[in-house]
């Protein structure tokens, strides 16, 4: 993705992130659509040092749906944050990270 290295993410993140992209989108976990999102928890990814575990990790497969149900239930669970910037997820194709 043309805008990792710009983002300050390390060439390896970066291509560990593009392999599972590249892959075929699975299903929805929770309703058996379309899946284009990828979640990996904190308990599954804590740092994005940990490549192999990006690049191997199962994550859990979600439709857009419940992708964003899923982000904004975390967001509820942050009783503050100071925000500089944002990059919210939208459309079909993407990466976002959020650390």
């Amino acid at each position: 993705m043309p805008d990792f290295e710009a983002a300050g993410v390390a060439p390896e993140v970066a291509a560990a992130i593009e392999k599972r992209l590249a892959n075929p989108n699975p299903t929805c976990k929770r309703c058996g659509e379309r899946a284009p999102w990828l979640w990996f928890s904190k308990e599954d990814v804590s740092d994005l040092d940990e490549i192999e575990k990006i690049s191997e990790g199962p994550g859990e497969a979600l439709c857009a749906a419940h992708g964003s149900q899923k982000l904004l239930a975390c967001f509820d669970q942050i009783p503050e944050a100071n925000l500089f910037y944002m990059n919210l997820p939208y459309g079909e194709s993407g990466a976002y990270l959020w650390i």
